[in-house]
């Protein structure tokens, strides 16, 4: 069993910064790649980034390329999410998931442990 818990997620402007972070916890909490979703109110979850394991590949949604970027410290078993340029489109509840295998993914169903969720809202 794998746990994961998300902070960082806030109140920010629009064109500012924030830095989510993953913490991932539990018996086997390394080796798995690493997700963030996003899902706003009244919209369906959908793909921000994937991280593989240990690290080799990034893959990002069209919507944050450039302005958002994901890191992993596995000493720390922590996966980071940093977003720059915020847009008020940007808001939304930002999880983070973990699955087992190679490579990226970007199917939720494709992930194995998800995390609560941290709230980023972006003013205009």
């Amino acid at each position: 069993q794998v746990q994961l818990a998300e902070s960082g997620g806030g109140l920010v402007q629009a064109g500012g910064s924030l830095r989510l972070s993953c913490a991932a916890s539990g018996r086997t909490a390394s080796g798995y790649g690493m997700g963030w979703f996003r899902q706003a109110p009244g919209k369906e979850r959908e793909f921000v980034a994937s991280h593989s394991w240990p690290g080799g590949s990034t893959l990002y949604a069209y919507s944050v390329k450039g302005r958002f970027t994901t890191s992993r410290d596995n000493t720390k078993n922590t996966v980071y999410l940093q977003m720059n340029s915020l847009k008020p489109e940007d808001t939304a509840v930002y999880y983070c998931a973990a699955y087992r295998g190679i490579g990226v993914r970007t199917q939720w169903n494709e992930y194995d442990y998800w995390g609560q969720g941290t709230q980023v809202t972006v003013s205009s």
